[in-house]
């Protein structure tokens, strides 16, 4: 299926004169950030007509931003609801620009195992009921494993954050107590631990802290020199972060999509084997209804390079690249926000 031709004509009938450059901006999401940025720089270099400027802020507030129009798009990693575009008078459309992992990060001397996590124990971590790494129940999931004496220190995201929204979201799925208590949402209240802003604040208060866990995107394991837990999955498989087990957890989803999908689909705590629980979409978000005609169409433009030559980009810096069957659909979306062009 040749899709690109329509891009090319969307672009070239919209094109700016040679002599101006469109800026376009967008805000958002902190576990897309280094995937982002990779795409924006190599696409600047390509398009010299076209400024890309993209800053993460967490999803939080680039969802804010993206609907007080203060930005052309959005990013994040947390599906918008019906009552919050309601509430926040726009609409958005959902562009899948990629899949990544929310791992459960940690720093602890001396211990070259990863360690091994249920859903329960990893919640009971995080509701802070778990406060040192040699609790019985920590060492029976980990036999062999010299597990420290240190106490667990937990760190989370202090801002509006899409990474936390998958987190939360995984952890209601699994544990009662979570739900009841703590729910799910890009903020929550939470019971323990030390804030930090963005993914890069989390890593880096990591790195330094010893007995700390955490939670960010796989990119962000690779690049800071830290270690992500293995989960165990449904299927009662203890399931490292990689790439192809994230896309074992869209594989059900996908099954349950068709091609009206507006993309706002969970794949937290994913039916099988090698799901790795923890995955999730990440979304651009578009304007359905666009005044400036020319900056809608590179914009879609350039979201089209991202889902077709821009997807190569992506294993390399720890994301998993999306489905190519998703193409046609994520193809209709762009046209909406075109004006059918």
């Amino acid at each position: 299926m040749k899709t690109a031709p329509f891009f090319a004509l969307v672009s070239l009938a919209l094109a700016p004169p040679a002599s101006a450059q469109l800026v376009i901006t967008g805000a958002g999401s902190t576990f897309s950030n280094i995937l982002y940025q990779d795409w924006i720089r190599t696409y600047n270099e390509a398009h010299p007509e076209v400024e890309l400027v993209y800053e993460s802020i967490g999803s939080g507030a680039g969802v804010r931003q993206f609907f007080d129009r203060a930005v052309d798009f959005g990013a994040s990693d947390a599906p918008i609801t019906d009552s919050a575009m309601t509430a926040m008078g726009g609409d958005a459309v959902h562009i899948p620009t990629e899949m990544g992992a929310v791992v459960a990060a940690y720093t602890l001397p001396g211990v070259t195992a990863v360690v091994r996590f249920t859903p329960g124990v990893l919640a009971d971590v995080f509701l802070g009921k778990l406060t040192r790494w040699n609790d019985p129940r920590i060492v029976a999931l980990n036999p062999g494993v010299p597990l420290p004496p240190l106490d667990i220190i937990v760190v989370h995201r202090s801002d509006g954050s899409g990474t936390t929204y998958i987190l939360s979201d995984y952890l209601s799925k699994v544990s009662p107590e979570w739900r009841a208590k703590v729910g799910k949402g890009t903020i929550v209240a939470w019971p323990t631990g030390l804030g930090a802003k963005g993914s890069e604040g989390v890593a880096g208060v990591l790195k330094v802290t010893p007995g700390g866990i955490g939670y960010v995107e796989l990119g962000y394991v690779a690049s800071s020199g830290l270690v992500a837990a293995a989960v165990q999955n449904r299927a009662g498989a203890f399931i490292a972060p990689t790439l192809e087990s994230i896309t074992a957890a869209a594989a059900g989803a996908m099954r349950d999509m068709g091609p009206n999908t507006d993309f706002r689909v969970s794949i937290t705590d994913a039916d099988g084997p090698d799901a790795y629980p923890i995955s999730s979409f990440t979304w651009m978000l578009l304007r359905g209804k666009n005044e400036n005609a020319a900056k809608a169409a590179a914009l879609a433009q350039f979201v089209w390079w991202t889902e077709t030559e821009g997807q190569a980009r992506c294993a390399p810096l720890g994301y998993a690249p999306l489905p190519a069957q998703l193409r046609p659909w994520i193809q209709a979306r762009l046209r909406s926000v075109t004006g059918g062009r």
